[in-house]
Protein backbone atom coordinates (compact mmCIF):
# COMPACT_ATOMS: atom_id res chain seq x y z
CA UNK A 1 0.00 0.00 0.00
CA UNK A 2 1.21 3.89 -0.12
CA UNK A 3 2.62 3.21 3.33
CA UNK A 4 5.23 0.73 1.89
CA UNK A 5 4.29 -2.13 4.17
CA UNK A 6 3.58 -5.40 2.88
CA UNK A 7 1.19 -8.47 4.05
CA UNK A 8 4.06 -10.38 5.76
CA UNK A 9 4.71 -7.81 8.82
CA UNK A 10 3.76 -9.41 12.40
CA UNK A 11 1.05 -8.26 14.77
CA UNK A 12 1.07 -8.97 18.54
CA UNK A 13 -1.24 -11.74 19.62
CA UNK A 14 -3.56 -9.88 21.62
CA UNK A 15 -4.27 -7.84 18.58
CA UNK A 16 -4.39 -10.57 16.05
CA UNK A 17 -6.92 -12.41 17.64
CA UNK A 18 -9.24 -9.88 16.87
CA UNK A 19 -9.44 -11.67 13.54
CA UNK A 20 -12.03 -14.31 15.22
CA UNK A 21 -15.10 -12.23 15.00
CA UNK A 22 -16.28 -13.62 18.76
CA UNK A 23 -13.07 -12.07 20.31
CA UNK A 24 -11.77 -9.19 21.66
CA UNK A 25 -8.57 -7.74 21.08
CA UNK A 26 -6.58 -8.75 24.18
CA UNK A 27 -4.91 -5.36 25.24
CA UNK A 28 -4.14 -6.45 29.04
CA UNK A 29 -0.82 -6.27 31.04
CA UNK A 30 -0.67 -10.40 30.24
CA UNK A 31 -1.05 -9.61 26.97
CA UNK A 32 1.59 -6.96 26.97
CA UNK A 33 4.32 -8.82 28.84
CA UNK A 34 3.91 -11.80 26.92
CA UNK A 35 4.74 -9.84 23.39
CA UNK A 36 7.83 -8.69 25.66
CA UNK A 37 8.92 -11.80 26.79
CA UNK A 38 8.41 -13.12 23.18
CA UNK A 39 10.59 -10.40 21.32
CA UNK A 40 13.24 -9.72 23.86
CA UNK A 41 13.94 -13.07 25.52
CA UNK A 42 13.60 -14.26 21.88
CA UNK A 43 16.32 -11.65 20.35
CA UNK A 44 18.61 -12.39 23.57
CA UNK A 45 18.69 -16.08 22.91
CA UNK A 46 19.39 -15.77 19.65
CA UNK A 47 22.22 -13.47 20.32
CA UNK A 48 24.26 -15.79 23.40
CA UNK A 49 23.84 -18.50 21.10
CA UNK A 50 25.18 -17.02 17.58
CA UNK A 51 27.90 -15.48 19.74
CA UNK A 52 28.76 -18.58 22.27
CA UNK A 53 28.30 -15.31 25.15
CA UNK A 54 27.23 -16.36 28.15
CA UNK A 55 24.36 -14.70 30.54
CA UNK A 56 26.84 -14.11 33.36
CA UNK A 57 29.39 -12.20 31.12
CA UNK A 58 27.05 -9.50 30.81
CA UNK A 59 28.02 -6.15 32.41
CA UNK A 60 25.51 -3.64 31.09
CA UNK A 61 22.21 -4.47 29.84
CA UNK A 62 20.24 -1.67 28.21
CA UNK A 63 16.91 -2.30 27.34
CA UNK A 64 15.06 0.78 24.75
CA UNK A 65 11.07 0.31 24.50
CA UNK A 66 8.96 3.65 24.16
CA UNK A 67 5.47 3.22 25.08
CA UNK A 68 5.61 0.22 27.07
CA UNK A 69 7.33 0.76 30.54
CA UNK A 70 6.11 -1.55 33.19
CA UNK A 71 6.92 -2.52 36.47
CA UNK A 72 9.41 -4.64 37.46
CA UNK A 73 11.31 -3.45 34.68
CA UNK A 74 11.55 -4.81 31.05
CA UNK A 75 15.75 -4.95 31.97
CA UNK A 76 14.42 -7.08 35.70
CA UNK A 77 12.16 -9.35 33.09
CA UNK A 78 15.39 -10.34 31.38
CA UNK A 79 17.68 -10.41 33.93
CA UNK A 80 15.02 -12.98 35.70
CA UNK A 81 14.85 -14.90 32.55
CA UNK A 82 18.49 -15.09 31.92
CA UNK A 83 19.67 -15.45 35.29
CA UNK A 84 22.18 -12.06 34.83
CA UNK A 85 24.67 -11.23 37.42
CA UNK A 86 23.08 -9.59 40.48
CA UNK A 87 26.13 -6.89 39.74
CA UNK A 88 25.08 -6.44 35.99
CA UNK A 89 23.78 -2.92 35.45
CA UNK A 90 20.87 -2.34 33.83
CA UNK A 91 19.71 0.78 32.27
CA UNK A 92 15.79 1.39 30.62
CA UNK A 93 15.12 3.78 28.18
CA UNK A 94 11.31 4.90 27.50
CA UNK A 95 9.45 7.51 25.18
CA UNK A 96 12.48 7.72 23.29
CA UNK A 97 10.85 6.85 19.81
CA UNK A 98 12.16 5.19 16.90
CA UNK A 99 15.65 6.90 17.04
CA UNK A 100 16.27 5.02 20.44
CA UNK A 101 18.33 2.18 19.36
CA UNK A 102 21.93 4.98 18.57
CA UNK A 103 20.62 6.43 22.20
CA UNK A 104 21.34 3.03 23.75
CA UNK A 105 24.53 2.36 21.74
CA UNK A 106 25.76 5.77 22.64
CA UNK A 107 25.31 4.82 26.11
CA UNK A 108 26.61 2.10 26.21
CA UNK A 109 30.28 3.16 24.28
CA UNK A 110 30.16 5.78 27.35
CA UNK A 111 30.11 2.75 29.70
CA UNK A 112 32.64 0.93 27.85
CA UNK A 113 34.67 3.87 28.09
CA UNK A 114 34.72 4.19 31.39
CA UNK A 115 34.73 0.60 32.56
CA UNK A 116 37.70 -1.70 30.82
CA UNK A 117 37.05 -5.01 29.61
CA UNK A 118 33.65 -5.21 29.65
CA UNK A 119 30.54 -6.31 27.98
CA UNK A 120 27.45 -4.19 26.59
CA UNK A 121 23.76 -5.96 25.32
CA UNK A 122 21.40 -3.33 24.09
CA UNK A 123 17.99 -4.84 23.00
CA UNK A 124 15.78 -2.25 20.92
CA UNK A 125 12.10 -2.72 20.46
CA UNK A 126 8.58 -1.40 20.37
CA UNK A 127 6.06 -3.23 22.20
CA UNK A 128 2.70 -2.64 20.56
CA UNK A 129 -0.21 -4.55 22.37
CA UNK A 130 -1.19 -1.76 24.25
CA UNK A 131 -0.24 0.98 21.60
CA UNK A 132 -3.32 0.38 18.84
CA UNK A 133 -5.57 3.53 17.99
CA UNK A 134 -8.91 2.84 18.14
CA UNK A 135 -10.28 6.20 17.12
CA UNK A 136 -11.08 7.63 13.59
CA UNK A 137 -8.85 10.78 12.64
CA UNK A 138 -6.19 10.48 10.23
CA UNK A 139 -3.13 11.82 12.01
CA UNK A 140 -3.64 8.92 14.31
CA UNK A 141 -4.93 5.83 12.44
CA UNK A 142 -1.04 6.37 10.42
CA UNK A 143 0.35 4.18 13.44
CA UNK A 144 -1.52 1.74 12.94
CA UNK A 145 -0.78 1.55 9.28
CA UNK A 146 3.12 1.42 9.94
CA UNK A 147 4.11 0.09 13.14
CA UNK A 148 4.77 -3.44 13.57
CA UNK A 149 6.82 -6.51 15.59
CA UNK A 150 9.92 -6.51 15.95
CA UNK A 151 13.03 -6.53 17.71
CA UNK A 152 17.06 -6.59 17.81
CA UNK A 153 19.64 -7.46 20.33
CA UNK A 154 23.39 -6.61 20.04
CA UNK A 155 26.58 -7.14 21.76
CA UNK A 156 29.04 -4.43 22.12
CA UNK A 157 32.63 -4.83 24.10
CA UNK A 158 36.42 -3.17 24.61
CA UNK A 159 37.61 -7.08 25.76
CA UNK A 160 40.70 -7.56 24.10
CA UNK A 161 39.83 -11.76 24.33
CA UNK A 162 36.60 -10.83 22.02
CA UNK A 163 37.58 -7.89 19.81
CA UNK A 164 38.82 -10.18 17.46
CA UNK A 165 35.29 -11.94 17.02
CA UNK A 166 33.96 -8.87 16.15
CA UNK A 167 31.86 -7.88 13.11
CA UNK A 168 32.19 -3.98 13.14
CA UNK A 169 34.19 -1.18 15.28
CA UNK A 170 32.39 2.07 15.95
CA UNK A 171 33.70 4.90 14.19
CA UNK A 172 31.40 7.97 14.94
CA UNK A 173 28.05 8.61 16.59
CA UNK A 174 26.09 12.06 16.72
CA UNK A 175 23.06 12.48 18.22
CA UNK A 176 20.81 15.64 17.79
CA UNK A 177 17.68 16.73 19.26
CA UNK A 178 15.42 20.14 17.51
CA UNK A 179 13.58 21.77 20.34
CA UNK A 180 11.31 24.37 18.53
CA UNK A 181 7.50 23.25 19.11
CA UNK A 182 7.06 22.02 15.62
CA UNK A 183 9.74 18.97 16.25
CA UNK A 184 8.54 18.35 19.88
CA UNK A 185 5.22 17.89 18.62
CA UNK A 186 5.31 16.22 15.05
CA UNK A 187 5.17 12.43 17.39
CA UNK A 188 3.04 12.79 19.74
CA UNK A 189 1.34 10.72 22.67
CA UNK A 190 -2.24 12.16 23.49
CA UNK A 191 -5.67 11.29 22.79
CA UNK A 192 -7.67 12.54 20.14
CA UNK A 193 -11.19 14.62 20.25
CA UNK A 194 -13.09 11.60 21.11
CA UNK A 195 -10.51 10.45 24.00
CA UNK A 196 -8.85 7.52 21.88
CA UNK A 197 -5.12 7.46 22.91
CA UNK A 198 -2.96 7.30 20.00
CA UNK A 199 0.25 8.91 18.72
CA UNK A 200 -0.41 11.75 16.40
CA UNK A 201 2.38 11.84 13.02
CA UNK A 202 2.33 15.80 11.83
CA UNK A 203 1.49 16.45 8.64
CA UNK A 204 4.63 17.89 8.87
CA UNK A 205 6.81 15.20 9.77
CA UNK A 206 9.10 14.73 6.46
CA UNK A 207 9.70 18.18 6.42
CA UNK A 208 10.80 17.96 10.36
CA UNK A 209 12.46 14.99 9.69
CA UNK A 210 14.68 16.24 6.83
CA UNK A 211 15.89 20.05 9.20
CA UNK A 212 16.73 17.34 11.79
CA UNK A 213 18.98 15.26 9.54
CA UNK A 214 20.40 18.16 8.05
CA UNK A 215 21.50 19.67 11.28
CA UNK A 216 22.93 15.89 12.40
CA UNK A 217 24.95 15.45 9.03
CA UNK A 218 26.75 18.72 9.21
CA UNK A 219 28.30 17.84 12.56
CA UNK A 220 28.55 14.30 11.07
CA UNK A 221 30.00 15.57 7.62
CA UNK A 222 33.62 16.70 8.73
CA UNK A 223 34.06 13.72 10.43
CA UNK A 224 33.72 11.12 7.57
CA UNK A 225 33.95 12.97 4.38
CA UNK A 226 37.27 13.25 2.10
CA UNK A 227 38.72 16.56 2.11
CA UNK A 228 37.46 17.06 -1.68
CA UNK A 229 33.51 17.38 -0.61
CA UNK A 230 34.20 19.60 2.54
CA UNK A 231 36.44 21.63 -0.14
CA UNK A 232 33.75 22.11 -2.28
CA UNK A 233 30.67 22.77 0.48
CA UNK A 234 33.16 25.80 1.50
CA UNK A 235 33.77 26.94 -1.92
CA UNK A 236 29.77 27.40 -2.56
CA UNK A 237 29.66 29.18 0.82
CA UNK A 238 32.46 31.47 -0.11
CA UNK A 239 30.91 31.84 -3.28
CA UNK A 240 27.43 32.56 -1.21
CA UNK A 241 25.93 30.80 -4.48
CA UNK A 242 22.08 30.23 -3.79
CA UNK A 243 21.86 26.56 -4.32
CA UNK A 244 24.54 25.65 -1.76
CA UNK A 245 26.31 22.35 -2.08
CA UNK A 246 24.96 19.10 -0.79
CA UNK A 247 27.77 16.49 -0.35
CA UNK A 248 27.91 13.36 -1.21
CA UNK A 249 28.01 10.69 1.90
CA UNK A 250 28.45 8.03 -1.03
CA UNK A 251 32.15 9.19 -1.36
CA UNK A 252 32.81 7.83 2.36
CA UNK A 253 30.23 5.41 2.79
CA UNK A 254 29.76 2.44 1.36
CA UNK A 255 26.46 0.88 3.65
CA UNK A 256 22.84 3.35 4.60
CA UNK A 257 20.59 1.95 7.07
CA UNK A 258 17.83 4.30 7.20
CA UNK A 259 15.37 3.89 9.80
CA UNK A 260 12.32 2.61 7.84
CA UNK A 261 9.90 5.30 9.09
CA UNK A 262 7.71 5.36 6.11
CA UNK A 263 7.65 5.59 2.46
CA UNK A 264 7.31 9.34 1.82
CA UNK A 265 10.34 9.43 4.75
CA UNK A 266 12.52 7.40 2.91
CA UNK A 267 11.53 9.20 -0.44
CA UNK A 268 12.69 12.45 1.00
CA UNK A 269 15.84 10.76 2.38
CA UNK A 270 16.70 9.74 -0.96
CA UNK A 271 16.68 12.87 -2.83
CA UNK A 272 18.14 15.06 -0.30
CA UNK A 273 21.45 12.50 0.10
CA UNK A 274 21.38 11.83 -3.66
CA UNK A 275 21.74 8.21 -3.31
CA UNK A 276 20.21 5.77 -5.84
CA UNK A 277 17.69 3.25 -5.28
CA UNK A 278 20.33 0.34 -4.74
CA UNK A 279 21.50 2.51 -1.79
CA UNK A 280 17.63 2.11 0.07
CA UNK A 281 17.04 -1.01 -0.59
CA UNK A 282 17.96 -2.26 2.61
CA UNK A 283 15.30 0.41 4.30
CA UNK A 284 12.42 -0.45 1.68
CA UNK A 285 12.54 -3.97 2.00
CA UNK A 286 12.79 -4.05 6.04
CA UNK A 287 9.76 -1.51 5.93
CA UNK A 288 7.82 -3.82 3.22
CA UNK A 289 8.24 -7.18 4.85
CA UNK A 290 8.57 -6.40 8.52
CA UNK A 291 6.59 -2.57 8.59
CA UNK A 292 8.11 -0.04 10.66
CA UNK A 293 9.83 -1.85 13.98
CA UNK A 294 10.75 1.40 15.34
CA UNK A 295 14.33 1.70 16.82
CA UNK A 296 15.06 -2.22 15.47
CA UNK A 297 14.92 -0.97 11.87
CA UNK A 298 18.23 -0.02 11.42
CA UNK A 299 19.41 -3.52 12.66
CA UNK A 300 16.93 -5.51 10.50
CA UNK A 301 18.43 -3.46 7.45
CA UNK A 302 22.50 -4.18 8.39
CA UNK A 303 21.33 -7.88 8.53
CA UNK A 304 19.96 -7.18 5.24
CA UNK A 305 23.05 -5.74 4.01
CA UNK A 306 25.53 -9.07 5.44
CA UNK A 307 22.91 -11.37 3.14
CA UNK A 308 22.57 -9.70 0.20
CA UNK A 309 25.33 -7.27 -0.20
CA UNK A 310 28.92 -7.74 -1.37
CA UNK A 311 30.27 -5.81 2.32
CA UNK A 312 33.77 -6.44 3.13
CA UNK A 313 36.43 -5.84 5.60
CA UNK A 314 37.22 -1.70 5.24
CA UNK A 315 33.44 -0.99 4.22
CA UNK A 316 31.71 1.95 6.01
CA UNK A 317 27.95 1.36 7.30
CA UNK A 318 26.02 4.63 8.13
CA UNK A 319 23.04 3.70 10.32
CA UNK A 320 20.53 6.80 10.54
CA UNK A 321 17.70 6.81 13.06
CA UNK A 322 14.20 9.60 13.17
CA UNK A 323 12.34 10.05 16.54
CA UNK A 324 9.98 11.65 18.68
CA UNK A 325 11.31 14.76 20.27
CA UNK A 326 12.13 15.42 17.38
CA UNK A 327 16.01 13.22 16.81
CA UNK A 328 17.94 12.15 14.41
CA UNK A 329 20.82 10.23 15.73
CA UNK A 330 23.46 8.74 13.16
CA UNK A 331 26.31 5.95 13.38
CA UNK A 332 28.99 4.87 11.06
CA UNK A 333 30.55 1.61 11.59
CA UNK A 334 33.69 -0.20 9.82
CA UNK A 335 33.37 -3.70 9.10
CA UNK A 336 36.04 -5.95 11.05
CA UNK A 337 35.90 -8.76 9.17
Amino acid sequence: GNSGTGDATAWPPGILQCEDPTKQQDQTMVAARHEAETVICSTLQRLFESTGLKPKQVDFLIINCSLFSPTPSLCAMASNRFGLRSNCRTFNLSGQGCSASLLSVDLAAELLQNNPCSLAVVVSTELITQSLYHGHEKAFLLQNTLFRCGGAAVALTNKASLIGRAKYRLRHLVRTQITDDESYSAVFQCEDGSGATGVRLSKKIVEVAGNAMKVNLTQLGPLVLPLSEQLRVVWSLLRRSPKRYLPSFKAAIDHFCIHAGGRAVLDGIEKNLKLDPDDMLPSRTVLRERGNTSSSSIWYELRYIEEHANIRRGHKVMQLGFGSGFKCNSAVWSRCR
